[in-house]
């Protein structure tokens, strides 16, 4: 039995504040290669990890990220956030893209970026799972940035890992709701 994986999975914790470290190619490495053995539907593998470390890239991806969190602010009539990095200044951005044409592409590309969570832990990384990828890679400036990367295909933006070392304690975990689990005997 291997209790070592069960015990990352209940210490993983979103990280809200990075290092500027950049943690090494084969960290990283190591974290994608563990994404790309997620279960997917039938086997068809349809999801794409886009590992991000390019300082230009990275930045630009925050900047498309704060427009769109900022946009659905101001259509729930709260206050724009000025200068708010959503990746939380982590050097990493693991960018995880899923081709459209395959019916389980949605969950296929979550339980990649579960397994990228979950190795990111293991390996001693600090991650947080970011939203709005689905907006970014919709809009035309970032159907330019996958052209630009050799991306071709009708892939969505699932979401990104942003990774990295933390740059503060991370929180505790909240106690588990008591009606987690419902057995049926």
């Amino acid at each position: 039995m291997n209790i070592q994986a069960i015990e990352n999975m209940k210490a993983r914790r979103s990280c809200r504040a990075f290092s500027s470290e950049m943690p090494s190619k084969e960290l990283i490495a190591t974290v994608c290669e563990a994404g790309t053995w997620a279960p997917t539907g039938h086997g068809k593998q349809s999801p794409l990890i886009v590992a991000v470390t390019r300082k230009d890239l990275r930045d630009k991806l925050s900047v498309m990220n704060a427009r769109i969190w900022n946009e659905l602010k101001v259509q729930r009539g709260d206050k724009p956030t000025e200068g708010f990095d959503p990746f939380y200044g982590a050097p990493v951005v693991l960018l995880v893209l899923a081709n459209r044409s395959v019916p389980t592409y949605l969950y296929d590309g979550c339980a990649v970026l579960t397994n990228l969570a979950n190795a990111a832990e293991a390996v001693g990384l600090a991650s947080c799972w970011i939203h709005r990828a689905k907006e970014e890679f919709d809009s035309e400036e970032g159907k330019q940035i996958l052209k630009d990367l050799g991306i071709e295909g009708d892939y969505e933006g699932i979401d990104h890992l942003v990774v990295g070392f933390p740059a503060k304690a991370i929180p505790s975990p909240l106690p588990r709701k008591t009606d987690y689990i419902r057995w049926v005997e």
